[in-house]
């Protein structure tokens, strides 16, 4: 399974690859067709890869129960990684700036009021 390409679409090359395959006389048995698909997916499956094997007898699954296993995981994937997408942006950055403003003419005032109090004396 190639890195962006979804389930359908890998589950449909590989029919082809099946079909042209059994048009050389090379067939293969249900079993050995679901154990194929399974070990062509990506590392990101393999949690699920785990589970279906765990789970299932892969010698009496349906070609077709495996694909709406996979399509479904898929599906709730995809809803996750949309829902990500979503909080990352109602989050928003904000970066305050701070700045000290000296009043020069303030600090004068104030240091020509002790001369005058010192000149008086």
């Amino acid at each position: 399974m190639n890195e962006n390409e979804d389930i359908k679409s890998m589950f449909s090359r590989f029919t082809n690859i099946i079909n042209a395959l059994q048009a050389l006389d090379k067939t293969y048995s249900n079993s050995e067709i679901v154990r194929k698909i399974l070990r062509c997916l990506p590392k990101s499956w393999m949690p699920k890869v785990t589970v279906i094997e765990e789970a299932k007898n892969l010698t009496i699954l349906h070609l077709e129960d495996l694909l709406g296993s996979l399509m479904t995981h898929e599906l709730s994937m995809q809803k996750k990684d949309d829902d990500e997408e979503k909080e990352k942006k109602k989050k928003k950055i904000v970066a305050l700036k701070s700045s000290l403003i000296e009043d020069s003419e303030g600090d004068d005032d104030e240091n020509e009021e002790p001369a005058l109090i010192i000149r008086k004396f």
